[in-house]
This record gives C-alpha cells, sequence and structure tokens, in this order.
C-alpha cells in the first residue's frame, strides 16, 4: 500500500512538471501570431465622379403664362332700330367698309309721307303766326292769339325732328372703318330692332384678354410688353398692355388685363385662343441653377456645392422657376460649383470628383 502511494505521488510530479514546461512555449506560439484588430484600416473609396456647373450672373426675366381670347377693337352687330323691309343692301360679304358709308336702307315711304304732311301743316302754321303778328299791332286780335299760334308752329317744328330721326333710322351707316362679315338677310326682307343683319369688325387692331393670379397683380403696369401664339401659327405676336381691371375677380381669384396689338397683315382674327407669356420681373444679375439641382426638404431646400474636392451641402432661398431652372436668392454666390449629377447618392463631405458642365 506503501508503495503504490508513493507511485501516484511521483505520477502527479511528473504530470505538473510537463505542464510548466509546455504553457510558456504555448504561450509564445500564441503571442507569435498576428493579431486581428477590428480598427484595421480599410482602402480608401475613390472620390465619386459627378458634374457641375459654374455660377455667374446672367440676365433674367421671371414670365408667366397665361390663356387667352383676341377680339376685335371695335365690334358690332348691324340691326335695325325700326320695322320695315330691307330695300337696299350696299355690302358685300367679307369686304372693307368706310365710317358713314350706307350699309342697309330700310322703306322709308311712311316716314317720307309724314315728313311732307308735317312741313304743309309748318308752313301753314308759319303763315297764320305771322298774320296775328301784324295784326296785333294794330289791335285786331290779342296777344294771347300770337302766343298759342307760335305754340302750334314749335309742336309741329317738333313733329318734323322725330320724323326726321326715323327717317336717319332707315339708314344703317358704318359708324367706323372695318370689315362687313356674312349677312343674314336678303333684299325684301322685313326686319325689326331682334333681327340680325351682319356684323361689322375693326381687324386692324386687335385686343387680347387674359387673365394672371392676383397675386402677380402688382407687378402689373398699362404699357408693359406681352407675347403671344396662336394655333396653326408659328409666329410670336407682340402686343402692349393697354388696361387693367381695378378689381379681383373672386371666384378665380385672377384680374382680368387687356393688351393690344397690330393686325395689318389680317392675320388674325377675333375669336382665336392665344398662349400669352407675361414677363413680371426682370433682373440683370441672377444666380441661376438647373432644377435638378435643388433638393427640397420638409422645410428647407438645399443643394450640394463642391469645395475642396468635396461636397457641401448649403442651404437656399429659391426665387421663380422656369421649366429647368430655378433661380436662387441666398445661399450661393457667382463661382460657386452646383453638383448637378449623382445628387441623391451625395452626402456632407463626400470626396467628389467634378467635371464641369460644357468642358
Amino acid at each position: 500500500m506503501k508503495f503504490r502511494h508513493i507511485s501516484i505521488l511521483l505520477g502527479l510530479v511528473v504530470a505538473t512538471g510537463a505542464a510548466v514546461f509546455w504553457w510558456p512555449k504555448a504561450g509564445a506560439a500564441a503571442s507569435a501570431k498576428p493579431a486581428k484588430t477590428a480598427d484595421a484600416k480599410k482602402p480608401a473609396a475613390p472620390p465619386l465622379a459627378v458634374s457641375g456647373v459654374k455660377l455667374a450672373y446672367v440676365p433674367f426675366a421671371e414670365t408667366i403664362t397665361a390663356s387667352g381670347t383676341l377680339r376685335a377693337e371695335e365690334s358690332i352687330e348691324l340691326q335695325s332700330e325700326l320695322n320695315g323691309k330691307v330695300v337696299a343692301l350696299n355690302f358685300k360679304e367679307g369686304q372693307p367698309v368706310r365710317q358713314g358709308e350706307v350699309l342697309v336702307k330700310i322703306d322709308d315711304s311712311s316716314q317720307q309721307a309724314s315728313l311732307r304732311r308735317a312741313i304743309a301743316r309748318r308752313d301753314l302754321a308759319l303763315l297764320r303766326e305771322q298774320r296775328l303778328a301784324r295784326l296785333v299791332a294794330e289791335g285786331g286780335v290779342s296777344q294771347l292769339q300770337v302766343d298759342e299760334a307760335k305754340g302750334d308752329l314749335a309742336v309741329i317744328e317738333a313733329e318734323i325732328d322725330v320724323i326726321r330721326a326715323e327717317l336717319a333710322k332707315t339708314e344703317i351707316r358704318a359708324p367706323f372703318d372695318g370689315v362687313a362679315g356674312i349677312r343674314f338677310v336678303s333684299l325684301g326682307a322685313y326686319v325689326n330692332p331682334a333681327t340680325r343683319i351682319a356684323t361689322l369688325q375693326n381687324l386692324h387692331t386687335l385686343k387680347v384678354d387674359f387673365s394672371i393670379p392676383e397675386r402677380y397683380a402688382p407687378f402689373v403696369k398699362p404699357g408693359a410688353p406681352v407675347s403671344f401664339t396662336v394655333a396653326g401659327s408659328p409666329v410670336t405676336y407682340e402686343a402692349v398692355v393697354t388696361a387693367v381691371e381695378p378689381r379681383i375677380e373672386v371666384s378665380t381669384r385672377t384680374v382680368l388685363l387687356r393688351a393690344v396689338c397690330e393686325n395689318s397683315g389680317l392675320s388674325l382674327i377675333p375669336g382665336l385662343f392665344a398662349r400669352i407669356e407675361f414677363a413680371i420681373t426682370q433682373a440683370q444679375d441672377a444666380l441661376l441653377v438647373p432644377a435638378i439641382a435643388v433638393v427640397a426638404g420638409l422645410e428647407e431646400r438645399f443643394v450640394f456645392v463642391a469645395r475642396d474636392d468635396k461636397a457641401v451641402r448649403v442651404r437656399v432661398r429659391t426665387g421663380a422657376r422656369t421649366t429647368t431652372r430655378v433661380q436662387i436668392l441666398e445661399g450661393l454666390h457667382p463661382g460657386d460649383v452646383v453638383l448637378v449629377s449623382g445628387v441623391q447618392q451625395l452626402r456632407a463631405g463626400l470626396p467628389v470628383k467634378v467635371t464641369l458642365a460644357g468642358s
């Protein structure tokens, strides 16, 4: 038994010595292996290739578009003021007429007869008044009789004036130079004040009526130029604002404007639909950026500019906008390079390689 205990003790000693001998070597071997650290540096990413534009002051006009209608400078419908038969039509459809020309003649035979009768009565009343005036000087008649004769004469002369006024209405004259339209009656037709005979329009000058939103009303002044186009014509026409309606249309929140244009070639006709461009403000030193460069946030707008080969986010205040460009009122300066590509990938501080547009 004693010998057995000694054998176990010797085995423990040998095992302990072996462990002591092996442990330093294992530690040394472990320390000799390179340690993998979480903060090992990764290779730097190449700068993002983007394009940009260099800002400079440029002239800029803020314009708005509107829809309008062309109207004749003067336009009427030819109608008779009396009932009667048409005895003469002195105009041709689509042909120019001069102011004062008799275009339509209505039968005036009854008015002429009334006029002759009234003239005869007047002549008789005039003779009676002259005789009584001589007799009153001799004391043969009273002054009252003379005054009554004068009154009768005045009434008859007034009747003659009424008949002559009616006679004038049997002639429909052109009130201005213009072009006669299509006629709707024939010779011998019976007309009344509701009958539409034809139209007469002055086409040498046309009105352009259009409306703009009420917020632009303070910028509108008579004399301002406008341009417009019409369907079927590639020509851009020029007009000048002549009048501004002195009130806002409540239902549409717009203000009505009227411009006038010359139509010397008579290429425009009333009633055409016009697409109008109207400049409300003009500036010679505006900063414009492509619309794609402006990023809209919840409460702000910003762009990215290149500074020291890095993208910098800059908050801006925008102004007028066209289909492709936006005016910058605050935040940028001439010489800034605004990034216009890869905008969704950009972030502040990102290295960028900029290629200027057009270079």
